[in-house]
Protein backbone atom coordinates (compact mmCIF):
# COMPACT_ATOMS: atom_id res chain seq x y z
CA UNK A 1 0.00 0.00 0.00
CA UNK A 2 1.38 3.69 -0.78
CA UNK A 3 2.31 5.81 1.82
CA UNK A 4 1.32 9.36 1.14
CA UNK A 5 3.00 10.77 4.97
CA UNK A 6 5.17 12.36 3.05
CA UNK A 7 2.56 15.40 1.32
CA UNK A 8 2.30 16.68 4.77
CA UNK A 9 5.76 17.93 4.46
CA UNK A 10 4.08 19.72 1.26
CA UNK A 11 2.06 23.19 1.15
CA UNK A 12 -0.90 23.92 -1.31
CA UNK A 13 1.86 26.36 -2.49
CA UNK A 14 4.57 24.23 -3.03
CA UNK A 15 2.73 22.14 -4.82
CA UNK A 16 1.31 24.82 -7.69
CA UNK A 17 5.31 26.36 -7.68
CA UNK A 18 6.21 22.09 -8.74
CA UNK A 19 3.64 22.28 -10.88
CA UNK A 20 4.59 25.73 -12.81
CA UNK A 21 8.20 24.63 -12.93
CA UNK A 22 7.29 21.64 -14.48
CA UNK A 23 4.99 22.88 -16.91
CA UNK A 24 7.69 25.78 -17.91
CA UNK A 25 10.47 23.28 -18.28
CA UNK A 26 7.82 21.02 -20.08
CA UNK A 27 7.36 24.18 -22.80
CA UNK A 28 11.23 25.07 -22.84
CA UNK A 29 12.19 21.66 -23.97
CA UNK A 30 8.75 21.13 -26.49
CA UNK A 31 10.03 24.52 -28.20
CA UNK A 32 13.32 23.22 -28.78
CA UNK A 33 12.45 20.16 -29.67
CA UNK A 34 10.50 21.43 -32.60
CA UNK A 35 13.46 23.85 -33.43
CA UNK A 36 17.72 23.04 -33.81
CA UNK A 37 17.89 24.29 -30.63
CA UNK A 38 16.99 21.06 -29.79
CA UNK A 39 20.41 19.10 -30.83
CA UNK A 40 22.12 22.00 -29.33
CA UNK A 41 20.11 21.11 -25.82
CA UNK A 42 21.56 17.82 -25.77
CA UNK A 43 25.13 18.84 -26.31
CA UNK A 44 24.84 20.80 -23.27
CA UNK A 45 23.08 18.05 -21.27
CA UNK A 46 25.99 16.01 -22.15
CA UNK A 47 28.43 18.74 -20.75
CA UNK A 48 26.82 19.50 -17.79
CA UNK A 49 26.38 15.55 -17.18
CA UNK A 50 30.33 15.32 -17.89
CA UNK A 51 31.03 18.37 -15.23
CA UNK A 52 29.08 16.70 -12.45
CA UNK A 53 31.16 13.22 -12.90
CA UNK A 54 34.23 15.16 -12.77
CA UNK A 55 33.03 16.88 -9.41
CA UNK A 56 31.87 13.67 -7.94
CA UNK A 57 35.23 12.13 -8.84
CA UNK A 58 37.30 14.71 -7.59
CA UNK A 59 38.98 15.56 -10.56
CA UNK A 60 39.98 19.48 -9.85
CA UNK A 61 41.82 20.63 -12.69
CA UNK A 62 38.95 19.83 -14.75
CA UNK A 63 36.19 20.87 -12.70
CA UNK A 64 38.20 24.21 -12.30
CA UNK A 65 37.86 24.79 -15.83
CA UNK A 66 34.05 24.38 -15.73
CA UNK A 67 34.04 26.34 -12.88
CA UNK A 68 35.95 29.57 -14.27
CA UNK A 69 34.06 29.11 -17.48
CA UNK A 70 30.82 29.25 -16.11
CA UNK A 71 30.14 32.74 -16.71
CA UNK A 72 30.98 32.41 -20.24
CA UNK A 73 28.79 29.57 -20.94
CA UNK A 74 25.72 31.42 -19.97
CA UNK A 75 26.94 34.37 -22.26
CA UNK A 76 27.46 31.60 -25.09
CA UNK A 77 23.83 29.92 -24.21
CA UNK A 78 22.02 33.18 -24.77
CA UNK A 79 24.64 33.52 -28.25
CA UNK A 80 23.77 30.52 -29.39
CA UNK A 81 19.68 30.29 -28.44
CA UNK A 82 19.39 33.94 -29.87
CA UNK A 83 17.02 32.58 -32.55
CA UNK A 84 15.54 30.34 -30.18
CA UNK A 85 14.74 32.95 -27.63
CA UNK A 86 13.69 35.68 -30.46
CA UNK A 87 10.89 33.09 -31.16
CA UNK A 88 10.43 32.45 -27.99
CA UNK A 89 9.59 36.36 -27.07
CA UNK A 90 7.46 36.66 -30.69
CA UNK A 91 5.33 33.93 -29.46
CA UNK A 92 4.64 35.14 -26.43
CA UNK A 93 3.89 38.39 -27.60
CA UNK A 94 1.51 36.82 -29.95
CA UNK A 95 -0.44 35.23 -27.66
CA UNK A 96 -1.05 38.56 -25.45
CA UNK A 97 -1.31 40.35 -28.20
CA UNK A 98 -5.66 40.48 -28.44
CA UNK A 99 -6.46 44.48 -29.15
CA UNK A 100 -6.88 45.35 -32.56
CA UNK A 101 -6.94 41.58 -34.37
CA UNK A 102 -8.73 41.39 -37.41
CA UNK A 103 -10.08 38.15 -37.52
CA UNK A 104 -10.39 36.63 -41.82
CA UNK A 105 -13.85 35.30 -42.66
CA UNK A 106 -14.51 32.14 -44.57
CA UNK A 107 -15.71 34.63 -47.48
CA UNK A 108 -12.25 35.85 -47.68
CA UNK A 109 -10.41 32.72 -47.40
CA UNK A 110 -12.54 31.74 -50.78
CA UNK A 111 -11.22 34.80 -52.74
CA UNK A 112 -7.87 33.81 -51.81
CA UNK A 113 -8.32 30.15 -52.88
CA UNK A 114 -9.96 31.34 -56.11
CA UNK A 115 -7.40 33.04 -56.98
CA UNK A 116 -4.52 31.10 -56.17
CA UNK A 117 -6.26 28.39 -58.83
CA UNK A 118 -6.05 31.08 -61.26
CA UNK A 119 -2.80 31.19 -60.91
CA UNK A 120 -1.96 27.94 -60.05
CA UNK A 121 -3.38 27.20 -63.63
CA UNK A 122 -1.50 29.34 -65.53
CA UNK A 123 1.80 28.71 -63.09
CA UNK A 124 1.74 32.49 -62.24
CA UNK A 125 3.82 32.83 -59.13
CA UNK A 126 2.63 34.22 -56.63
CA UNK A 127 3.09 34.69 -52.28
CA UNK A 128 -0.15 35.74 -50.29
CA UNK A 129 1.06 36.18 -46.39
CA UNK A 130 -2.57 35.81 -44.11
CA UNK A 131 -1.88 37.76 -40.61
CA UNK A 132 -3.77 36.06 -37.48
CA UNK A 133 -2.86 36.99 -34.20
CA UNK A 134 0.73 38.89 -34.87
CA UNK A 135 1.03 42.42 -36.66
CA UNK A 136 4.14 41.31 -39.14
CA UNK A 137 5.16 44.53 -40.27
CA UNK A 138 8.45 44.71 -37.90
CA UNK A 139 9.63 41.34 -40.41
CA UNK A 140 8.64 42.87 -43.54
CA UNK A 141 10.45 45.42 -45.61
CA UNK A 142 9.71 47.23 -49.16
CA UNK A 143 5.76 47.11 -49.05
CA UNK A 144 3.22 49.44 -50.80
CA UNK A 145 0.43 50.38 -49.47
CA UNK A 146 -3.04 48.72 -50.72
CA UNK A 147 -5.44 49.13 -47.81
CA UNK A 148 -8.42 47.43 -50.07
CA UNK A 149 -11.16 45.09 -50.00
CA UNK A 150 -9.61 41.35 -50.59
CA UNK A 151 -10.67 40.27 -53.95
CA UNK A 152 -9.97 37.75 -56.50
CA UNK A 153 -9.46 39.71 -59.60
CA UNK A 154 -7.12 42.62 -57.33
CA UNK A 155 -4.85 39.62 -56.21
CA UNK A 156 -4.57 38.35 -60.02
CA UNK A 157 -4.10 41.70 -61.13
CA UNK A 158 -0.98 42.10 -58.24
CA UNK A 159 0.74 39.23 -59.62
CA UNK A 160 0.62 39.63 -63.07
CA UNK A 161 4.01 39.43 -64.46
CA UNK A 162 3.90 42.70 -66.20
CA UNK A 163 2.56 44.52 -63.32
CA UNK A 164 4.93 46.09 -60.70
CA UNK A 165 4.19 45.02 -57.65
CA UNK A 166 4.27 41.59 -58.40
CA UNK A 167 8.00 40.93 -57.19
CA UNK A 168 6.92 40.40 -53.38
CA UNK A 169 3.67 39.40 -51.26
CA UNK A 170 0.63 40.57 -50.22
CA UNK A 171 -0.04 40.66 -46.56
CA UNK A 172 -3.68 40.31 -45.83
CA UNK A 173 -5.28 41.79 -42.84
CA UNK A 174 -8.77 40.69 -41.57
CA UNK A 175 -10.61 41.27 -44.87
CA UNK A 176 -8.34 43.36 -46.46
CA UNK A 177 -5.47 43.64 -48.71
CA UNK A 178 -2.87 46.04 -46.24
CA UNK A 179 0.40 45.34 -48.38
CA UNK A 180 2.04 44.08 -51.62
CA UNK A 181 5.33 43.52 -52.85
CA UNK A 182 6.82 43.11 -49.61
CA UNK A 183 10.23 41.37 -49.04
CA UNK A 184 10.43 38.64 -46.16
CA UNK A 185 12.62 37.11 -44.05
CA UNK A 186 14.05 33.55 -45.41
CA UNK A 187 13.74 30.68 -43.78
CA UNK A 188 17.43 28.96 -43.55
CA UNK A 189 16.02 25.37 -42.68
CA UNK A 190 18.07 22.67 -44.15
CA UNK A 191 14.91 20.43 -44.33
CA UNK A 192 13.40 22.40 -47.28
CA UNK A 193 14.17 20.89 -50.77
CA UNK A 194 16.90 22.57 -52.60
CA UNK A 195 14.00 22.78 -56.10
CA UNK A 196 12.25 25.57 -53.99
CA UNK A 197 13.62 29.21 -54.77
CA UNK A 198 13.58 32.25 -52.84
CA UNK A 199 9.52 32.60 -52.91
CA UNK A 200 9.27 29.19 -51.03
CA UNK A 201 11.66 30.42 -48.61
CA UNK A 202 10.09 33.38 -47.95
CA UNK A 203 7.09 31.58 -47.10
CA UNK A 204 8.63 29.19 -44.07
CA UNK A 205 10.84 32.04 -43.54
CA UNK A 206 7.79 34.72 -42.10
CA UNK A 207 5.90 31.48 -40.69
CA UNK A 208 9.00 30.31 -38.59
CA UNK A 209 9.02 34.09 -37.13
CA UNK A 210 5.50 34.86 -37.01
CA UNK A 211 2.12 33.23 -36.78
CA UNK A 212 1.55 34.45 -39.70
CA UNK A 213 -0.12 31.81 -42.96
CA UNK A 214 1.80 31.99 -46.09
CA UNK A 215 0.61 30.45 -49.22
CA UNK A 216 2.43 29.80 -52.25
CA UNK A 217 2.39 29.25 -56.21
CA UNK A 218 4.99 27.94 -57.78
CA UNK A 219 5.57 29.93 -61.23
CA UNK A 220 7.55 26.83 -62.32
CA UNK A 221 5.29 23.81 -61.63
CA UNK A 222 1.91 25.27 -60.18
CA UNK A 223 2.11 23.98 -57.53
CA UNK A 224 0.66 25.45 -54.38
CA UNK A 225 1.95 25.20 -50.61
CA UNK A 226 1.18 26.31 -47.52
CA UNK A 227 4.24 27.55 -44.63
CA UNK A 228 2.24 27.49 -41.53
CA UNK A 229 3.48 27.66 -37.63
CA UNK A 230 7.22 26.14 -39.12
CA UNK A 231 5.34 23.57 -41.37
CA UNK A 232 5.09 23.42 -45.14
CA UNK A 233 2.16 21.51 -46.49
CA UNK A 234 2.80 20.75 -50.32
CA UNK A 235 0.83 20.17 -53.63
CA UNK A 236 -2.04 20.91 -52.39
CA UNK A 237 -5.53 21.08 -55.10
CA UNK A 238 -7.94 23.93 -54.23
CA UNK A 239 -10.16 22.25 -51.17
CA UNK A 240 -7.23 21.09 -49.50
CA UNK A 241 -6.30 24.44 -49.46
CA UNK A 242 -9.30 25.78 -48.42
CA UNK A 243 -9.60 23.17 -46.03
CA UNK A 244 -6.05 23.64 -44.02
CA UNK A 245 -6.82 27.76 -44.32
CA UNK A 246 -10.35 27.12 -42.30
CA UNK A 247 -8.45 25.33 -40.16
CA UNK A 248 -5.76 27.03 -39.22
CA UNK A 249 -7.36 30.06 -39.33
CA UNK A 250 -10.17 28.93 -37.00
CA UNK A 251 -13.03 29.54 -39.24
CA UNK A 252 -16.13 26.82 -38.85
CA UNK A 253 -17.11 25.59 -42.18
CA UNK A 254 -20.47 25.49 -43.15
Amino acid sequence: MVNFDFLKFFSFRDIIDIVAVSFFIYMVIHFLKITKGFQILKGLVFIGSFWIFAELLGLRTLSWIFDKFWAVGLFSIVVIFQPEIRKALSRLGQRTHVVGIKFVEERVVERIVRACSFLSERQIGALIVIERGQNIEGLIEGCVSIDSIVSVELLITIFDPLTPLHDGAVVIRGDRIAFASCILPLSKSPDLPKKYGTRHRAALGIAEESDAIAVVVSEETGEISVAVDERFYRNLDPEGLKNLLLKELGISHA
